[in-house]
C-alpha cells in the first residue's frame, strides 16, 4: 500500500515538473519574442525619427560618381535642395483629405500643405514653391504671375491693399485702403493665381534652356489643357563625364500634396534621373515631356 502511494507521488511530481518546465520554456520564448518585437519597433521608430524632419539633401545621396555643387544659401536652389520632407511612410493625399489613387509613383512628399480646394495642381505647385521662397526672402516685388488672359497679377499691388476684379475674361485692380500683409493674405493671393493661371500661361513666362544646362529650380512644362509641369528640386554633376542627375517634384490632378517622383525607367538610381538617359523625351510616371520642354524662371 505504501509502495503504491509512493509510486503515485513520484508520478505526480514528475508531471508537475514537466508542466513547470513547459511553462518556463513558453514564458522564455514569449519574453524573447516580446524583446525582439520591442527591438524591431525601436529600430523602425529610430529610422522614422531620423527622417521625420529630413530634407531633400539629407534623404537622397547623389548617385555614385556624382556630386552636388555648392549653391548660394540665399538662392531658390538652396531653398529647394533643403526643403523638408514628410515621414517616408506617408501617403499622398488629395486636397479633400482622401488618398490619391496611385501611391506607387512618389518617393517622398514635401512638407507643405495642399490647401482645402482643388486648386494647387501641377503648374500651381511650381508657382507655389517659387512664391513661398520669394515671400520668405521678402522679395515681394518679384512675386508676380500672368493669368491665362495675359494680365499680370502682381503681389506687391495686392499687398498694398488693391483688390482683384474679375469680369468675364477681363481682370483689373480695384483700389482699397486696407493692406494685405499677412501670410493668410498671401495665401489668398496664391489661390487667385491658381484659379486664373496655369501651365499655358506659365510656359509663356519661362525661358527655354538646353537640357544639358539643367539647374535646380528649372521646370519641365507642357502648356495646354490639360498640360503638366514638374519642378527640378536638386541636381548633381559627374565631374568626369559632365553628365547631370536630377530630382523632380510634382502635384497633379486633382490637387494633391507635392511629391518627388520615382524614376521608373532606371530603378538603380531612382528617384534620380540622368540627362544621359534622356533621348527625345523625358518619361515620368504620369507624364511624358519633350526633351525641349525644359524652361527656367
Amino acid at each position: 500500500m505504501n509502495t503504491f502511494y509512493i509510486a503515485k507521488l513520484i508520478i505526480s511530481l514528475l508531471c508537475l515538473t514537466t508542466l513547470v518546465c513547459c511553462k518556463d520554456k513558453s514564458e522564455t520564448i514569449s519574453i524573447a519574442e516580446e524583446r525582439e518585437t520591442e527591438v524591431l519597433k525601436e529600430t523602425v521608430s529610430s529610422k522614422i525619427e531620423q527622417s521625420d524632419n529630413s530634407t531633400i539633401i539629407r534623404r537622397y545621396r547623389a548617385p555614385d560618381g556624382f556630386l552636388r555643387q555648392e549653391v548660394d544659401s540665399e538662392s531658390f536652389a538652396y531653398y529647394l535642395r533643403n526643403f523638408p520632407l514628410l515621414n517616408p511612410r506617408e501617403k499622398v493625399h488629395l486636397y479633400n483629405g482622401r488618398l490619391k489613387n496611385t501611391q506607387s509613383v512618389h518617393s517622398a512628399i514635401l512638407d507643405i500643405d495642399v490647401g482645402e480646394k482643388d486648386l494647387q495642381q501641377c503648374a500651381d505647385a511650381v508657382m507655389r514653391l517659387r512664391a513661398e521662397y520669394l515671400f520668405q526672402k521678402q522679395r515681394y516685388g518679384d512675386i508676380a504671375f500672368n493669368f491665362t488672359n495675359g494680365w499680370r497679377f502682381e503681389y506687391e499691388k495686392w499687398r498694398a491693399g488693391n483688390n482683384l476684379v474679375v469680369n468675364g475674361n477681363r481682370t483689373d485692380w480695384a483700389p482699397s485702403a486696407t493692406p494685405k500683409e499677412s501670410y493668410e493674405d498671401f495665401r489668398t493671393y496664391l489661390n487667385w493665381v491658381f484659379m486664373y493661371a496655369g501651365t499655358l500661361s506659365l510656359s509663356k513666362e519661362l525661358t527655354p534652356k538646353k537640357l544639358e544646362d539643367i539647374a535646380i529650380g528649372d521646370v519641365f512644362i507642357y502648356g495646354g489643357s490639360p498640360g503638366h509641369a514638374v519642378l527640378v528640386v536638386d541636381v548633381a554633376v559627374n565631374e568626369s563625364t559632365g553628365d547631370k542627375a536630377f530630382l523632380i517634384a510634382q502635384s497633379y490632378m486633382p490637387a494633391q500634396q507635392i511629391h518627388i517622383l520615382k524614376n521608373e525607367g532606371n530603378e538603380d538610381i531612382s528617384p534620380w534621373y540622368l540627362v544621359s538617359d534622356i533621348g527625345a523625351r523625358l518619361n515620368t510616371p504620369e507624364w511624358t515631356f519633350e526633351r525641349s520642354a525644359l524652361k527656367a524662371f
